[in-house]
């Protein structure tokens, strides 16, 4: 048998101060890092205050390029000297595009690639389509010194064609940096951290897999705006039970040991991936659940 993958998910605050949230980030990790973690992630955007909760010109600067990024390679140092997998979130400019991504280092130090967000969210508090293009990446796994990792990026997580394209394939684990919280009093739709849990709970069972999410905590001012975030992040196991969850306010380092063995000859049993019918789901490819030949 093959010893566990011990992963950490990161809850933390942030501030308007990048070196203060790089500095902080960094103490998690090491702490995860000196209690056994090998995979650990942190959360969305960790690097600033959310500040898609207002569209304003000014935050377009915090984008950057990969090449020469400002702390990525702070991380690939730090991954290699910890021996740990770091996927990593952050803001990207690339020429002309702006996108919410994801680089995966390895525990080498190396990025094995970078993952666009796919999903962007357009609403009250959750302004991301003024700053992001959607991901032209599509879904992402790497192959890292722990296993075969999945990584969607918060409103990702809300689509099971997201965990489901990514276990297709072949992703051991899945993870979701997130930031969310409280909704503006003009929402109407009621959203809560257990509406949140329970979606990607939901993609544990039903892909018998592992499912880590890290968030942001505390409240957070931007312009006349203000969000606090739900914290709660969580660690499932490939039934779907929260093995280790955080509260509200609680900031630091969740670690627990993923048994990739033992799910994958669970999956393989509960046949999940063997009655699937690709050859009817041709409604997923529409917008209005009609194909072709239906027309």
């Amino acid at each position: 048998m093959s010893d566990p993958v011990n992963l950490a998910v990161i809850q933390m605050h942030m501030t308007a101060e990048l070196d203060d949230n790089l500095k902080r980030a960094e103490q998690h990790v090491r702490d995860a890092a000196g209690r056994g973690a090998q995979v650990i992630l942190l959360p969305e955007l960790f690097e600033n205050l959310y500040f898609c909760q207002v569209e304003r010109e000014e935050y377009f600067s915090l984008a950057h390029p990969v090449q020469g990024h400002p702390f990525i390679g702070r991380f690939q140092r730090l991954a290699q000297e910890l021996g740990v997998v770091l996927p990593l979130s952050f803001f990207e400019r690339a020429g002309q595009a702006y996108y919410n991504s994801l680089a995966t280092i390895d525990a080498s130090g190396e990025v094995l690639g970078v993952y666009r967000k796919t999903h962007i969210p357009d609403g009250p508090g959750y302004e991301e389509k003024y700053y992001f293009n959607p991901g032209d990446t599509g879904f992402r796994v790497w192959d890292t010194r722990f296993g075969r990792v999945g990584v969607g990026i918060c409103w990702d997580q809300w689509y099971p064609e997201t965990a489901r394209a990514m276990m297709l394939l072949g992703a051991d684990f899945l993870l979701y940096p997130t930031a969310i919280g409280s909704e503006p009093s003009e929402v109407e739709t009621p959203n809560t951290y257990l509406m949140w849990q329970r979606a990607m709970v939901g993609h544990a069972v039903s892909n018998s897999t592992h499912v880590g999410a890290a968030n942001r905590i505390g409240t957070e001012r931007v312009g006349d705006y203000e969000q606090t975030y739900y914290g709660h992040a969580f660690i499932s196991d490939y039934t779907g039970e929260l093995v280790a969850e955080f509260g509200a306010d609680e900031e630091g380092a969740l670690v627990h040991g993923l048994d990739l063995e033992a799910a994958r000859r669970f999956r393989a049993g509960m046949g999940f991936f063997r009655d699937r019918r690709p050859d009817l789901y041709g409604s997923l490819l529409t917008l209005d659940g009609h194909t072709r030949l239906q027309r």
